[in-house]
Protein backbone atom coordinates (compact mmCIF):
# COMPACT_ATOMS: atom_id res chain seq x y z
CA UNK A 1 0.00 0.00 0.00
CA UNK A 2 1.42 3.53 -0.95
CA UNK A 3 1.39 5.77 1.69
CA UNK A 4 -0.73 8.55 1.39
CA UNK A 5 1.49 11.47 0.64
CA UNK A 6 3.54 9.49 -1.54
CA UNK A 7 0.83 9.58 -4.24
CA UNK A 8 1.41 11.42 -7.16
CA UNK A 9 -1.84 13.82 -6.60
CA UNK A 10 -0.47 14.44 -3.73
CA UNK A 11 3.43 14.92 -4.40
CA UNK A 12 2.67 17.01 -7.58
CA UNK A 13 0.38 19.48 -4.79
CA UNK A 14 3.08 19.52 -2.42
CA UNK A 15 5.60 20.78 -4.76
CA UNK A 16 3.44 23.41 -6.02
CA UNK A 17 2.95 24.45 -2.09
CA UNK A 18 6.90 24.30 -1.46
CA UNK A 19 8.21 25.81 -4.25
CA UNK A 20 5.30 28.71 -5.20
CA UNK A 21 4.23 29.66 -2.07
CA UNK A 22 6.38 27.88 0.94
CA UNK A 23 2.80 27.39 2.19
CA UNK A 24 3.86 24.35 4.73
CA UNK A 25 6.67 27.51 6.40
CA UNK A 26 2.98 28.88 8.22
CA UNK A 27 2.85 25.86 10.16
CA UNK A 28 6.54 25.78 12.01
CA UNK A 29 5.48 29.77 12.07
CA UNK A 30 2.06 29.26 14.12
CA UNK A 31 4.03 26.67 16.13
CA UNK A 32 6.84 29.10 17.15
CA UNK A 33 4.04 31.48 18.47
CA UNK A 34 2.23 28.97 20.02
CA UNK A 35 5.08 26.70 21.84
CA UNK A 36 6.01 30.38 23.61
CA UNK A 37 2.57 31.02 24.78
CA UNK A 38 2.31 27.86 26.03
CA UNK A 39 5.51 28.00 27.83
CA UNK A 40 5.02 30.74 29.51
CA UNK A 41 1.27 29.21 30.62
CA UNK A 42 2.82 25.85 32.19
CA UNK A 43 5.91 28.36 33.39
CA UNK A 44 2.94 30.19 35.54
CA UNK A 45 1.28 26.41 36.63
CA UNK A 46 4.82 25.68 38.07
CA UNK A 47 4.81 28.79 39.86
CA UNK A 48 1.59 28.06 41.02
CA UNK A 49 2.57 24.20 42.46
CA UNK A 50 2.22 21.89 39.61
CA UNK A 51 5.07 19.91 39.58
CA UNK A 52 7.17 19.14 36.29
CA UNK A 53 6.28 15.33 36.72
CA UNK A 54 2.02 16.42 36.66
CA UNK A 55 3.02 18.89 33.72
CA UNK A 56 4.94 16.16 31.61
CA UNK A 57 2.20 13.46 32.26
CA UNK A 58 -0.67 15.95 31.15
CA UNK A 59 1.41 17.03 28.24
CA UNK A 60 2.15 13.55 26.94
CA UNK A 61 -1.75 12.08 27.28
CA UNK A 62 -2.87 15.26 25.86
CA UNK A 63 -0.51 15.11 22.60
CA UNK A 64 -1.35 11.63 22.68
CA UNK A 65 -5.28 11.95 22.27
CA UNK A 66 -4.27 15.01 19.91
CA UNK A 67 -1.93 12.93 17.43
CA UNK A 68 -4.51 10.17 17.27
CA UNK A 69 -6.86 12.24 15.16
CA UNK A 70 -3.90 12.18 12.58
CA UNK A 71 -4.78 8.09 12.04
CA UNK A 72 -7.58 8.85 9.32
CA UNK A 73 -5.36 10.06 7.03
CA UNK A 74 -3.77 6.48 6.25
CA UNK A 75 -0.26 4.88 5.52
CA UNK A 76 0.83 1.85 5.98
CA UNK A 77 1.69 -0.62 9.31
CA UNK A 78 5.27 -1.91 8.41
CA UNK A 79 4.83 -4.40 11.25
CA UNK A 80 6.03 -5.30 14.52
CA UNK A 81 9.45 -5.76 13.75
CA UNK A 82 10.26 -1.74 12.53
CA UNK A 83 7.79 -0.65 15.97
CA UNK A 84 11.55 -0.03 17.06
CA UNK A 85 11.78 3.17 14.64
CA UNK A 86 8.44 5.05 16.53
CA UNK A 87 9.88 3.95 19.78
CA UNK A 88 13.03 5.81 19.22
CA UNK A 89 11.05 8.76 17.94
CA UNK A 90 8.86 8.65 20.86
CA UNK A 91 11.66 8.21 23.48
CA UNK A 92 13.36 11.13 22.15
CA UNK A 93 10.11 13.69 22.27
CA UNK A 94 9.92 12.28 26.12
CA UNK A 95 13.61 13.39 26.40
CA UNK A 96 13.36 16.91 24.50
CA UNK A 97 10.21 17.61 26.43
CA UNK A 98 11.47 16.43 30.15
CA UNK A 99 14.50 18.84 29.17
CA UNK A 100 12.56 21.59 27.73
CA UNK A 101 9.93 21.87 31.51
CA UNK A 102 13.79 21.93 33.70
CA UNK A 103 14.84 24.70 31.23
CA UNK A 104 12.23 26.65 31.90
CA UNK A 105 11.35 25.70 35.96
CA UNK A 106 15.48 26.73 36.10
CA UNK A 107 15.62 29.82 34.48
CA UNK A 108 13.59 32.08 32.19
CA UNK A 109 11.43 31.63 29.08
CA UNK A 110 13.72 34.77 27.69
CA UNK A 111 16.87 32.66 28.61
CA UNK A 112 15.72 29.33 27.31
CA UNK A 113 13.33 29.68 24.16
CA UNK A 114 15.95 31.74 21.99
CA UNK A 115 18.35 28.64 22.71
CA UNK A 116 16.35 26.06 21.62
CA UNK A 117 16.05 27.77 18.30
CA UNK A 118 20.17 26.20 17.28
CA UNK A 119 17.97 23.72 16.97
CA UNK A 120 18.08 24.40 13.34
CA UNK A 121 22.22 23.59 13.06
CA UNK A 122 22.16 20.73 14.65
CA UNK A 123 19.31 18.97 12.21
CA UNK A 124 21.42 20.74 9.30
CA UNK A 125 24.37 19.01 10.91
CA UNK A 126 22.17 15.91 11.16
CA UNK A 127 20.60 15.99 7.91
CA UNK A 128 24.82 16.16 6.35
CA UNK A 129 25.37 12.87 8.51
CA UNK A 130 22.36 10.87 7.42
CA UNK A 131 22.51 11.81 3.79
CA UNK A 132 26.08 12.78 3.43
CA UNK A 133 25.39 15.90 1.73
CA UNK A 134 28.19 18.76 1.75
CA UNK A 135 27.16 21.37 4.54
CA UNK A 136 27.23 24.94 3.42
CA UNK A 137 29.68 27.26 4.75
CA UNK A 138 26.53 29.48 5.71
CA UNK A 139 25.21 27.02 8.03
CA UNK A 140 28.98 27.19 9.86
CA UNK A 141 28.47 31.02 9.67
CA UNK A 142 25.02 30.77 11.46
CA UNK A 143 26.51 28.69 14.01
CA UNK A 144 28.75 30.85 15.26
CA UNK A 145 26.08 33.34 15.17
CA UNK A 146 23.59 31.40 16.99
CA UNK A 147 26.98 30.76 19.54
CA UNK A 148 27.13 34.76 20.14
CA UNK A 149 23.91 34.99 20.26
CA UNK A 150 23.97 32.09 23.32
CA UNK A 151 26.13 34.14 25.05
CA UNK A 152 24.87 37.71 24.96
CA UNK A 153 21.32 35.97 26.47
CA UNK A 154 23.63 33.77 28.55
CA UNK A 155 26.22 36.60 30.15
CA UNK A 156 22.37 38.86 31.33
CA UNK A 157 20.68 38.81 34.28
CA UNK A 158 21.50 39.32 37.87
CA UNK A 159 22.86 37.35 40.59
CA UNK A 160 22.16 33.51 39.35
CA UNK A 161 25.25 32.79 36.52
CA UNK A 162 25.33 29.17 37.41
CA UNK A 163 21.35 28.97 37.22
CA UNK A 164 21.53 30.55 33.52
CA UNK A 165 24.51 28.74 32.32
CA UNK A 166 22.47 25.85 33.57
CA UNK A 167 19.35 26.98 31.61
CA UNK A 168 21.49 27.13 28.43
CA UNK A 169 22.97 23.67 28.81
CA UNK A 170 19.35 21.93 29.10
CA UNK A 171 17.89 24.21 26.63
CA UNK A 172 20.72 22.98 24.17
CA UNK A 173 20.18 19.07 25.16
CA UNK A 174 16.35 19.52 24.47
CA UNK A 175 17.71 20.83 21.38
CA UNK A 176 20.14 18.32 20.34
CA UNK A 177 16.79 15.71 21.48
CA UNK A 178 14.75 17.47 19.15
CA UNK A 179 16.43 18.00 16.11
CA UNK A 180 17.63 14.34 16.22
CA UNK A 181 14.00 13.80 16.38
CA UNK A 182 12.85 15.77 13.12
CA UNK A 183 15.43 14.10 11.23
CA UNK A 184 14.71 10.51 12.00
CA UNK A 185 11.11 11.17 11.22
CA UNK A 186 11.86 13.17 8.23
CA UNK A 187 14.17 9.61 7.49
CA UNK A 188 11.70 6.99 8.55
CA UNK A 189 7.76 8.20 8.40
CA UNK A 190 7.68 8.06 4.44
CA UNK A 191 8.00 4.55 4.36
CA UNK A 192 5.31 4.16 6.97
CA UNK A 193 2.88 7.15 6.19
CA UNK A 194 2.52 10.28 8.18
CA UNK A 195 -0.95 8.90 8.98
CA UNK A 196 0.26 5.56 10.97
CA UNK A 197 3.91 6.67 11.63
CA UNK A 198 2.75 9.41 14.22
CA UNK A 199 -0.25 8.35 16.00
CA UNK A 200 2.16 5.07 16.76
CA UNK A 201 4.71 7.38 17.76
CA UNK A 202 2.73 9.56 20.21
CA UNK A 203 0.49 6.08 21.25
CA UNK A 204 4.06 5.06 23.00
CA UNK A 205 4.46 8.31 24.37
CA UNK A 206 0.93 7.97 25.97
CA UNK A 207 1.76 4.47 27.42
CA UNK A 208 4.95 4.89 28.42
CA UNK A 209 3.72 8.24 30.76
CA UNK A 210 1.19 6.14 32.50
CA UNK A 211 4.05 5.00 34.68
CA UNK A 212 4.84 8.58 36.15
CA UNK A 213 0.89 8.21 37.83
CA UNK A 214 2.58 7.28 40.94
CA UNK A 215 4.21 10.37 40.94
CA UNK A 216 1.71 12.91 40.13
CA UNK A 217 0.19 15.20 42.42
CA UNK A 218 -3.49 15.68 41.04
CA UNK A 219 -4.21 17.94 44.65
CA UNK A 220 -2.22 20.69 42.83
CA UNK A 221 -4.64 20.79 40.83
CA UNK A 222 -7.92 21.39 42.64
CA UNK A 223 -7.65 25.34 41.86
CA UNK A 224 -9.69 26.11 38.96
CA UNK A 225 -7.21 28.64 37.27
CA UNK A 226 -4.42 26.47 38.09
CA UNK A 227 -5.73 23.91 36.37
CA UNK A 228 -6.75 25.82 33.19
CA UNK A 229 -3.34 27.43 32.80
CA UNK A 230 -1.53 24.30 32.64
CA UNK A 231 -4.53 22.09 30.33
CA UNK A 232 -4.26 25.26 28.24
CA UNK A 233 -0.57 25.21 28.52
CA UNK A 234 -0.13 21.75 27.14
CA UNK A 235 -3.21 22.46 24.62
CA UNK A 236 -0.42 24.73 23.10
CA UNK A 237 2.55 22.70 23.32
CA UNK A 238 0.39 19.75 21.69
CA UNK A 239 -1.18 22.20 19.04
CA UNK A 240 2.91 22.76 18.17
CA UNK A 241 4.06 19.52 17.89
CA UNK A 242 1.03 18.46 15.25
CA UNK A 243 1.98 22.01 13.35
CA UNK A 244 5.71 21.01 13.45
CA UNK A 245 5.61 16.98 13.14
CA UNK A 246 2.79 17.13 10.93
CA UNK A 247 5.69 19.70 8.35
CA UNK A 248 8.19 17.44 8.71
CA UNK A 249 6.93 14.15 8.33
CA UNK A 250 4.39 15.63 5.08
CA UNK A 251 6.88 17.73 3.57
CA UNK A 252 10.11 16.68 4.72
CA UNK A 253 11.68 20.03 4.54
CA UNK A 254 13.16 19.75 8.30
CA UNK A 255 15.93 22.23 7.63
CA UNK A 256 13.76 25.29 6.31
CA UNK A 257 10.76 23.93 9.04
CA UNK A 258 12.69 24.84 11.63
CA UNK A 259 14.49 27.90 10.45
CA UNK A 260 11.26 29.06 10.64
CA UNK A 261 10.72 27.81 14.07
CA UNK A 262 13.88 29.22 15.70
CA UNK A 263 11.53 32.40 15.65
CA UNK A 264 10.01 31.30 18.57
CA UNK A 265 13.51 33.16 20.19
CA UNK A 266 12.09 36.67 19.81
CA UNK A 267 8.28 35.59 20.99
CA UNK A 268 10.04 34.13 23.74
CA UNK A 269 11.47 37.00 24.87
CA UNK A 270 9.16 39.44 24.09
CA UNK A 271 6.02 37.69 24.96
CA UNK A 272 7.76 36.43 28.30
CA UNK A 273 8.71 40.14 29.31
CA UNK A 274 5.43 41.70 28.09
CA UNK A 275 3.47 38.89 30.02
CA UNK A 276 5.96 39.31 33.04
CA UNK A 277 4.97 43.12 33.35
CA UNK A 278 1.01 42.26 33.52
CA UNK A 279 1.23 38.81 35.79
CA UNK A 280 4.43 39.28 36.91
CA UNK A 281 7.25 37.15 36.44
CA UNK A 282 11.17 36.92 36.97
CA UNK A 283 11.34 38.27 33.40
CA UNK A 284 9.77 41.95 35.05
CA UNK A 285 12.24 41.60 37.56
CA UNK A 286 14.95 42.56 35.44
CA UNK A 287 15.90 46.27 34.19
CA UNK A 288 14.94 47.41 30.67
CA UNK A 289 18.91 47.49 29.51
CA UNK A 290 19.20 43.17 30.55
CA UNK A 291 15.95 42.61 28.10
CA UNK A 292 17.10 44.84 25.55
CA UNK A 293 20.48 42.70 25.56
CA UNK A 294 18.45 39.23 25.91
CA UNK A 295 16.16 41.11 22.46
CA UNK A 296 19.67 41.83 20.86
CA UNK A 297 20.96 37.95 21.43
CA UNK A 298 17.82 36.61 20.59
CA UNK A 299 17.75 38.86 17.00
CA UNK A 300 21.27 37.67 16.59
CA UNK A 301 20.09 33.65 16.80
CA UNK A 302 17.37 34.89 14.07
CA UNK A 303 20.06 36.22 12.29
CA UNK A 304 21.29 32.86 12.13
CA UNK A 305 18.06 31.49 11.06
CA UNK A 306 17.70 32.98 7.86
CA UNK A 307 20.81 33.19 6.99
CA UNK A 308 20.22 29.19 7.37
CA UNK A 309 17.02 29.39 5.05
CA UNK A 310 18.76 31.92 2.47
CA UNK A 311 21.40 28.66 2.17
CA UNK A 312 18.56 26.04 1.93
CA UNK A 313 18.22 24.76 -2.13
CA UNK A 314 14.72 25.05 -2.69
CA UNK A 315 12.75 21.87 -2.80
CA UNK A 316 12.17 19.98 -5.89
Amino acid sequence: MTAWHETPGFAIARARCMVFFNMHLLLPLAASFLFVVGLILIKRAGVAGVSPITTLLVTNLSSCLAFSVLWSLGGTFRGWPLLWQPAVIAGLFMLGLTLTFAAIERGDVSIATPVFGVKVVFVALLLTAFKLQELPMAVWYAAVLATIGIAMIQWTGRGHPKRIVFTVALALSAAVSFATFDVLIQRWAPSWGAGRFIPIVYWIVGLTSLAMLPWARWDELRQPHVLRTLLLGCFFISMQAICIVVAVAVFGDAARVNVVYALRGLWGVLLAWAIAKIWGGAESEHSSAVMATRAAGAIVLTSAVILVILSSRSPG
